[in-house]
């Protein structure tokens, strides 16, 4: 398999995200590389997020404002996600691998990750 052609915008988000150990919105990697004298437009980081996305160099989550959430692909993630507080718990087992590998055989679908989030409420929300 070939290396994909990047632009610099793409490869210095790459670079960025490697110095997170959570996922970032794309607002917090634009204010990141403003900081550190890499800056690129607000609509480059966005254009560059959804190439390096759509390559499957990034996945992202989308949280229930909206927002989206980007990292690099390391490791499935999984979360339970209160709809009113906005809180999230991550969960540290997967309960769909063998699923993601019976759909990738049946489909010849190439996955690059999978996300799976559980909506409800928190036991604080939850007793208000």
């Amino acid at each position: 398999m070939t290396t994909p052609r990047r632009t610099r915008s793409q490869t210095r988000i790459l670079e960025s995200l490697k110095q997170f150990d959570r996922s970032v919105s794309a607002q917090d990697l634009y204010a990141e590389l403003r900081q550190h004298e890499k800056s690129m437009g607000l609509a480059t980081v966005y254009r560059a997020l959804e190439a390096l996305k759509k390559e499957g160099a990034v996945q992202v989550r989308t949280l229930t404002t909206g927002e989206s959430l980007y990292s690099l692909i390391q490791e499935d993630r999984h979360h339970l996600t209160c709809l009113q507080c906005g809180g999230t718990i991550e969960l540290d087992c997967c309960p769909v691998h063998a699923l993601e590998k019976q759909f990738s055989a049946q489909y010849q679908f190439k996955i690059n990750y999978h996300v799976l989030e559980f909506f409800g409420l928190c036991q604080g929300c939850a007793e208000v």
